[in-house]
């Protein structure tokens, strides 16, 4: 199997300015400044094969978006080497930019004024695109989308949705072979969040782009990811196949019951009620005991439904539960 992004030793080092409080902070333009080397990302090494669906998580502040910097040659590291796609990221940025897409959920690369479609001519034009097989690709992204009513709207009149679905569809026009994709469902609804990951795995699949994915929400990673790698303060915590996460970590759901009439005793293996009144239930189901399909049976049998509402675990849980395992163990 073809690697298409070699991480070895990696590390990222930033100094930051430290701020003294008190009388002595309103004086600091006439204190020689202090700073302090912290470290992002930590002597961290992985290998990405070509094809691959990877999820790299981690809570906020761990590593990620640095690392994704360091390999779209936004940032310099401080030491280790990098090989993305034969190229290193550092020395041969524009070449590598050709063949690599981004997509930063908080960082937008439409003209925030001007329509989508303006953004997409000229993409077109930066990546040099023959004018035939950029309409055809434009096309094929519209439709996979559903954006064709959106292109000639100003970017800042799109919902949040909306606009998530062009900066994807933006970042797929050249056809590259990896795409990083940081939060990309990030505030989204059910709906917009399906659909990104419905044209996500069909990329994959079809055209085989590896897809290197950071995300906090737990349906992301079980519905695309076959691997996840877990970093936590700049260091990797867990390289594995997701499903032996899901397995090991991911072993509760949370379920809201909402009912039209009084709630009745409940009684499930597997169930603990979390809160109850008179018309609410809501219970943390072990998946281990039972399964979400069992409950639903259970809760129409027994309750006059208004509503069912699923919820994953926090990531920010599963992640934390790793990293004091691994710290039990060392």
């Amino acid at each position: 199997m073809k690697k298409v992004l070699q991480v070895q030793n990696l590390v990222k080092n930033f100094q930051v300015k430290q701020k003294k409080a008190g009388f002595w902070g309103g004086l600091r333009t006439f204190v020689k400044p202090t700073f302090k080397e912290v470290c992002a990302v930590d002597n961290l090494s992985f290998e990405v094969n070509s094809g691959e669906i990877l999820a790299f998580i981690g809570p906020n502040g761990a590593g990620k978006s640095t690392t994704i910097k360091m390999l779209t040659g936004i940032l310099y590291p401080t030491s280790g080497e990098l090989e993305v796609l034969g190229f290193h990221p550092q020395k041969q940025r524009q070449k590598l930019a050709f063949h690599i897409g981004t997509v930063f959920g908080q960082k937008p690369q439409l003209w925030f004024h001007l329509p989508a479609q303006d953004t997409f001519n000229l993409l077109a034009r930066i990546y040099e695109l023959d004018e035939k097989k950029y309409r055809a690709r434009l096309k094929f992204l519209v439709d996979a989308f559903e954006i064709e009513h959106l292109l000639n709207i100003p970017v800042r009149k799109l919902s949040l949705g909306q606009r998530m679905r062009c900066e994807v569809a933006a970042a797929l026009l050249h056809q590259p072979k990896i795409i990083f994709l940081d939060e990309p469902t990030i505030g989204l609804d059910v709906i917009a969040k399906q659909q990104i990951r419905k044209v996500i795995r069909h990329l994959n699949q079809q055209e085989k782009v590896t897809i290197f994915l950071t995300s906090h929400d737990a349906g992301d990673i079980e519905s695309l990811a076959k691997r996840t790698m877990v970093i936590n303060h700049g260091q990797m915590v867990f390289d594995g196949p997701t499903e032996q996460l899901k397995k090991n970590y991911i072993t509760t759901k949370v379920v809201e019951i909402i009912s039209t009439d009084a709630q009745r005793e409940f009684k499930f293996e597997g169930g603990k009620v979390l809160e109850r009144d008179d018309f609410r239930l809501k219970v943390e189901l072990d998946t281990s005991k039972n399964s979400i399909e069992k409950l639903m049976n259970y809760a129409v049998e027994h309750y006059s439904i208004q509503d069912i509402n699923i919820f994953d675990p926090e990531m920010e849980e599963i992640i934390a539960m790793i990293y004091r395992e691994k710290k039990l163990k060392k």
